[in-house]
């Protein structure tokens, strides 16, 4: 946590007259949670800050320092397994031109997307390794494309497959966090397909985008971004494609996200930035996939668990749990309309084993850990939300911990 985000958090709550006491009250936290929000000690909880935002009136985005960012920390396997996916994004460039490693004949432009295909479904089976080694290879292959291109029809095409490359880099480089270096590949990959006149993959970059900016904690920024290219492509709903419903749909949720995160007026631009995925999700009428059309799984279940989120960060547990296996999001309504990503049921998941932590069901909550734990261990080690759930089980354990728990905070790299 920076200095200048607990002096700010200080500062506004000076402002409104508020004692560190009255503060907690209003945010429903402890003390010593403030406290150390103000004195800079220890870790920020996002939920946390949240909440003071909202107590103090103000949005999540004016609480944030507005230095520089804390960089992102690379262990020693990290910077083993990224130092050629960098070497790849990122050539030296001269005098002349960038320096491409040469990859020998090049390859077909279905070779290509096979390929980005296939590090698709890696990554979606939570394979971040295999995914770090394949990219490398495949950008390597989709620049030599566009060099060898010959006319502008095959430039064209080759321009695009590297636009699906770089892309898929984004999506990888940002789930594992290395923040700068996915910047970089979804700018390239968005200037790509405008450049080749292609709005709605242009659009499907702007969602990776979106989601980037998220994770930074840049709420006003994504939501601007978002409803900007939202509106450009607006579609009609009872013709337009699977893949443009999606990206609509896609980046009307990175909306109403950004709204709600940011504490802004969730009664106008998160309700509405949310009917217009519940309208582009029910045109779907189920789960769709297509990693060559839009971002991720997009339809009715996404749409919905993407509400129960914002109960979530409302602090709402009860409502959390109303909703969690509620119609679409029951075994029956999965089974009718399709599952979403396993990336984003796993964080509705991750969304109920908080809301039962705060109900005080301990057990409730290892189970979803457990769960996950069993189908996503690799995706459930990156995930923050994780280990403060734990952390706040592992809190309230009075007696011996048990023999899962000491499994699951081992695997989470909780330790003490």
């Amino acid at each position: 946590m920076t200095s200048e985000l607990a002096e700010n958090v200080k500062n506004h709550r000076r402002r409104t007259g508020m004692s560190q006491e009255q503060l907690a009250e209003a945010a429903d936290l402890s003390v010593g949670v403030v406290r150390k929000l103000e004195q800079g000690t220890g870790g920020v909880r996002v939920d946390n800050l949240h909440a003071v935002a909202r107590a103090l009136g103000t949005t999540t985005s004016a609480l944030f320092a507005t230095g520089s960012p804390d960089p992102v920390h690379e262990d020693g396997a990290n910077q083993s397994r990224l130092a050629e996916l960098r070497r790849a994004l990122m050539p030296p460039v001269g005098l002349a031109d960038v320096l491409v490693v040469e990859t020998g004949q090049p390859v077909s432009f279905s070779t290509i997307e096979q390929k980005i295909d296939d590090a698709h479904a890696l990554y979606q089976a939570d394979r971040y390794d295999s995914v770090a080694k394949m990219l490398p290879d495949i950008l390597r292959s989709a620049e030599t494309a566009v060099s060898a291109a010959d006319d502008g029809e095959h430039r064209q095409r080759a321009m695009i497959v590297r636009s699906r490359a770089l892309m898929m880099t984004g999506k990888y480089l940002t789930q594992v966090r290395q923040y700068d270096m996915a910047y970089h590949a979804l700018s390239l990959g968005i200037q790509d397909a405008r450049e080749t006149g292609q709005t709605l993959l242009a659009a499907m970059g702007v969602v990776g985008m979106s989601w980037l900016l998220l994770r930074q904690d840049r709420f006003e920024e994504c939501r601007q971004l978002a409803s900007t290219t939202a509106q450009t492509i607006e579609p009609r709903l009872s013709s337009a494609s699977p893949g443009h419903l999606a990206v609509w749909g896609e980046l009307s949720l990175r909306i109403a996200s950004a709204a709600v995160r940011n504490n802004e007026d969730a009664e106008s631009d998160a309700a509405e930035a949310r009917k217009m995925a519940a309208a582009a999700a029910s045109a779907l009428a189920v789960e769709h996939l297509d990693f060559r059309t839009h971002w991720s799984t997009f339809g009715p279940v996404t749409a919905e668990i993407k509400k129960v989120e914002d109960l979530s960060l409302a602090g709402d547990a009860r409502g959390v749990l109303r909703r969690a296996d509620n119609e679409v999001l029951s075994p029956k309504g999965l089974k009718n309309v399709g599952r979403p990503s396993p990336n984003n049921w796993d964080r509705h998941r991750l969304d109920v084993a908080k809301a039962h932590v705060k109900l005080g069901s301990h057990q409730d909550a290892m189970d979803e850990l457990n769960g996950m734990l069993k189908t996503s261990p690799t995706w459930l080690k990156h995930q923050r939300m994780a280990r403060h759930v734990m952390q706040d089980i592992l809190k309230a354990r009075k007696r011996t911990l048990t023999k899962e728990m000491r499994v699951m905070a081992a695997h989470l790299g909780i330790v003490g």
